[in-house]
């Protein structure tokens, strides 16, 4: 199946050509897109650059600013579906989701329309290294989440996914309002609502590498907050028949 990587990024020039290159190497029938929000490391150019060495297999969308991960997948999806992707993965720069995982997630699709990499199913774990607020704080977001919005999934919040073509064009992008990590809770739940079927498959999250963390205390609180107001808005949603 024809695959597109949507890659969102912002400050990982030291990330992105070692990630390209280890995409590439996994042997699939893949191409990559990075949206790159004005980065001021040079990342936007270091994708060009990757976009002239990869003609047809890497191609770059430049935004004007830093617009917020939500709209910077939405944007890709619609890119890669418009493209004539079907099957359209999603992942972080900074190698903390393996992209050797990338081909299970591929497979997963033949028995369900989104899978998830997932760091709380059995086989999956997080950062060894992580100190032990981290580790609860990440668990705790997961539980929060799954048991306000009923989630059939151990692991809401994570932005390594898999997606068949015909859910992705399903869901109503245009009413997707979360622009931070929230973003992969609200997907999750929109697929949830609608009735796409989900399987999850564990991986090691490994911290970044290179590069800084883009979390703050401002984009986890947009998310405890989103998770309540999801339930109101999307109260109307039907399962597709």
């Amino acid at each position: 199946m024809s695959l597109t990587v949507v890659i969102p990024t912002y400050n990982e020039a030291e990330n992105l050509p070692k990630l390209v290159s280890a995409l590439f190497d996994l042997g699939l029938d893949l191409k990559v897109l990075v949206v790159d929000d004005n980065s001021p490391d040079g990342t936007g150019q270091a994708a060009d650059q990757l976009a002239l060495e990869h003609r047809g297999r890497v191609a770059v969308i430049h935004r004007p600013g830093k617009l917020g991960l939500g709209s910077a997948y939405i944007q890709g999806f619609r890119h890669a579906l418009e493209a004539g992707a079907q099957v359209v993965a999603q992942m972080d720069a900074d190698f903390s989701h393996p992209p050797q995982i990338l081909p299970m997630l591929v497979n997963a699709l033949e028995h369900c329309d989104v899978a998830l990499g997932s760091r709380y199913i059995p086989g999956g774990s997080v950062d060894l290294e992580w100190p032990a607020w981290r580790k609860g704080l990440s668990a705790f977001g997961n539980l929060y989440a799954r048991l306000i919005l009923h989630l059939p999934v151990r692991d809401a919040t994570g932005g390594f996914r898999a997606w068949r073509c015909e859910a992705l064009s399903g869901m109503p992008l245009q009413r997707i309002k979360s622009n931070g990590y929230a973003f992969q809770v609200e997907m999750t739940y929109v697929a949830h609502r609608l009735g796409y079927s989900f399987q999850e498959i564990p991986f090691y999250f490994a911290d970044r590498q290179w590069g800084h963390s883009k979390m703050s205390f401002r984009i986890q609180r947009e998310a405890a907050v989103r998770v309540w107001l999801m339930l109101f808005e999307y109260r109307s949603l039907k399962r597709k028949k």
